[in-house]
């Protein structure tokens, strides 16, 4: 309804474009806000003042020649003007009761499907030296629920794990697994088992010997020139530790699969032609024997502009190199449209850095937008990133374990009686998605403290009170099986039903600004809002025990379109549903 408010809008402005009121090369930013009162109509726009200097009238005249101009439209029962001139619109309720019909009936929810975009999102992108912690937790859920609501509008999403495997620390991780295999191909699968463990040996190895330090060195080298021994080697460690990664994911219910994964190796082969690329165009310079560039954009507090080091001294390339690589290849290969980097938001100046470089460079074009959604860290009680009592880093499978174990004694507690097995399947359900939505309900840009009794409470806007509230939509349904909605059409007449009605027609404006600005938690916050509309509609509007048979089917009706509401949002978060708590 929001856009169509937009439409009327726009044809408005069309009229007075011809009646000469405002230039017709003047292009307006038409912006129609949900009131928060009622009283105030349904949507508002500022629109008339946005105008006042354009048109050099008063913003109430403007309203008024903006009113007069709107074409009719049945939707539409009453426009005013209000204070100094914004313009208020209401809804008609028949049109809005038409609305949730058409979005009971439709498998998208009636969600107005945009142009579509090919969107490629890089995200999660672990080490694959180490194991996951849980500083990859953001990244992954994040991007990944984004992901499937830019799918669920209809673009077209490229998944991009661009993992890190690649780089000098692989020479001592080759030299350490090669080192045990001499001495046990078991001793070595074992070990690899895991990973941190692996890691640390590698480097106390690695500090210790000279030998061993020397011959990681020559791997590096060896591995980097395409040597096919060390390429066996590194091939094995990478897929033993993807498959740790991927153990993750299907834990966490993430989409991403082996297939996604174009990590930072699949550009090594470009990297050397990025530095002659950027060499040919006059943008390199020497700093103390590093290739690097300069831009007047970055600087420092002195002033002095901050270099992109694109190739060390010793030949050794860094991310930045990786990076305009990725992008090049991401722009021209997979032809996207939007390029959508989910990293942590202490990387901001580097993609600010690199993204402006990739466009002198001609790498990019102006088609592609290239945006980083940044992020806040995952805290402990003491506001710092969380740790293990030891001040270790959390792997990520130990946060999920202590998720499982949690949930499964609160669900314990709330059932007593029930089946273990069925215990165990629903404790899965609310551990990971308490984990998950404790996270994506938080405004990604900020910290925030982990909190294991918060995020598994009932109360507030938690997974467990949302995966209770759709569970007691749908049992309405279990205790109205010989009820026939065939025939059945929604009537919005108590002021519960309407606001249920009115809260229910938002879901698309809600998905529109999730996939524009990356933000999972507008979905969150509007899942917790339907769930209360829904709970104040329950008790003013008795359903089963309705007034008559007409108005019981239309309450049913909107039960179950919130229910429907309830269960492909929670979706779009990664989150499976209950039908039993």
């Amino acid at each position: 309804m929001k856009s169509h408010i937009e439409s009327l809008l726009a044809q408005a402005l069309d009229v007075l474009k011809q009646q000469e009121v405002i230039p017709t090369d003047f292009e307006a930013r038409i912006q129609v806000d949900r009131t928060k009162d009622k009283t105030h109509g349904d949507f508002a726009t500022n629109l008339a003042m946005m105008l006042t200097k354009i048109a050099r009238k008063n913003p109430r005249e403007i309203a008024q020649l903006i009113i007069d101009s709107l074409p009719e439209d049945a939707q539409v029962s009453k426009v005013e003007i209000a204070g100094p001139g914004f313009i208020n619109f209401f809804i008609d309720d028949s049109a809005l009761a038409n609305q949730l019909m058409a979005a009971l009936n439709d498998d998208r929810l009636g969600i107005t499907l945009p142009q579509a975009q090919t969107v490629v999102v890089d995200y999660s992108s672990p080490n694959l030296a180490k194991e996951m912690h849980v500083g990859h937790l953001r990244s992954t859920i994040i991007g990944d629920s984004v992901v499937r609501a830019l799918e669920f509008m209809g673009h077209k999403v490229i998944r991009q794990n661009h993992v890190g495997d690649w780089g000098t620390q692989f020479g001592m991780l080759l030299a350490y697994m090669e080192e045990l295999r001499a001495q046990s191909g078991e001793q070595a699968q074992m070990e690899l088992s895991d990973l941190e463990t692996f890691y640390r040996a590698a480097k106390v190895r690695f500090d210790e010997s000279e030998e061993f330090a020397t011959r990681a060195r020559k791997l590096v080298v060896a591995l980097q020139s395409g040597d096919e021994y060390c390429n066996k080697l590194w091939r094995e460690f990478n897929d033993i530790s993807l498959s740790h990664c991927h153990e993750v994911y299907e834990r966490l219910g993430v989409s991403l699969t082996r297939a996604d994964v174009r990590g930072e190796s699949a550009y090594n082969d470009d990297l050397a032609q990025v530095v002659r690329d950027l060499d040919a165009q006059g943008l390199l310079s020497e700093s103390n024997g590093a290739k690097v560039v300069f831009q007047d954009e970055f600087k420092n507090k002195e002033g002095e502009p901050l270099p992109v080091i694109i190739q060390k001294a010793d030949g050794g390339y860094l991310y930045a190199t990786s990076d305009m690589a990725a992008m090049r290849y991401r722009a021209n290969v997979l032809k996207a449209d939007r390029a959508l980097y989910f990293v942590d938001l202490r990387q901001a100046l580097h993609f600010q850095q690199v993204f402006k470089l990739a466009r002198k460079a001609n790498f990019v074009d102006d088609n592609i937008s290239l945006e980083h959604m940044g992020f806040g860290t995952m805290n402990g009680d003491d506001g710092r990133p969380f740790k293990t009592r030891s001040g270790g880093v959390v792997k990520l499978v130990d946060l999920l374990s202590e998720a499982d174990t949690r949930a499964l004694e609160l669900v314990r507690s709330k059932n007593p009686d029930m089946d273990e097995a069925e215990l165990a399947k629903i404790a899965k359900v609310v551990g990971i998605s308490s984990v998950k939505y404790a996270d994506l309900s938080k405004n990604r840009a900020s910290d925030y403290i982990f909190s294991f009794e918060q995020m598994l409470s009932f109360e507030g806007n938690t997974a467990p009170y949302l995966l209770y509230a759709y569970t007691r939509v749908a049992g309405i349904f279990k205790r109205a099986t010989d009820v026939d909605l065939s025939d059945a059409k929604i009537q919005l007449e108590h002021d519960k039903e309407k606001e249920l009605g009115t809260k229910l027609a938002q879901f698309n404006e809600v998905l529109t600004r999730m996939v524009s600005k990356g933000q999972p938690h507008a979905l969150c916050g509007y899942l917790f809002e339907l769930a209360g509309a829904f709970s104040s509609f329950y008790e003013a509007c008795p359903v089963l025990a309705a007034d008559t048979e007409e108005q019981k089917k239309s309450r049913l009706l909107l039960a179950k379109l919130t229910a429907k509401t309830l269960k492909q949002g929670l979706g779009l978060l990664g989150i499976e549903t209950l039908e039993r708590m």
